[in-house]
């Protein structure tokens, strides 16, 4: 069974800083392209940061600005959510998510391109 564990989620005052980790199998780390997501209760998930291939460069949702950063340690099998300059509205489950690549190489961007998912770590910024 493949595990993605989360964690590094905390509450924080607006402007303050949290890093998420995501460790999982070498296998699936290796298999798959792995991405950050986040849902608010009544809204759909969406995606805050992933890859743009399997070998290329992070890609974020527009709402991040600059403020998040994505990042791998392949000795590890480990991906990192570096935030920022967080915000009252970035509140939120953070779930940490892998899926194939698509034609073997390019990383998906929907939700539903993702197979496997972590149990979720909470973030919650107060103002």
């Amino acid at each position: 069974q493949v595990h993605l564990v989360e964690s590094g989620g905390g509450s924080v005052q607006a402007g303050g800083s949290l890093r998420l980790s995501c460790v999982t199998s070498g296998y699936t780390y290796n298999s798959n392209c792995m991405a950050w997501f986040r849902q608010v209760p009544g809204k759909e998930r969406e995606r805050v940061a992933g890859f743009v291939s399997r070998d290329g460069g992070p890609r974020y949702g527009d709402f991040v600005k600059g403020r998040f950063t994505i990042s791998q340690d392949n000795a590890k099998n480990t991906v990192y959510l570096q935030m920022n300059s967080l915000k009252p509205e970035d509140t939120a489950m953070y779930y940490c998510a892998a899926g194939p690549p698509i034609s073997g190489r390019l990383c998906p961007s929907a939700v539903y391109n993702y197979d496997t998912w972590g149990q979720g770590t909470q973030v919650t910024v107060s103002s």
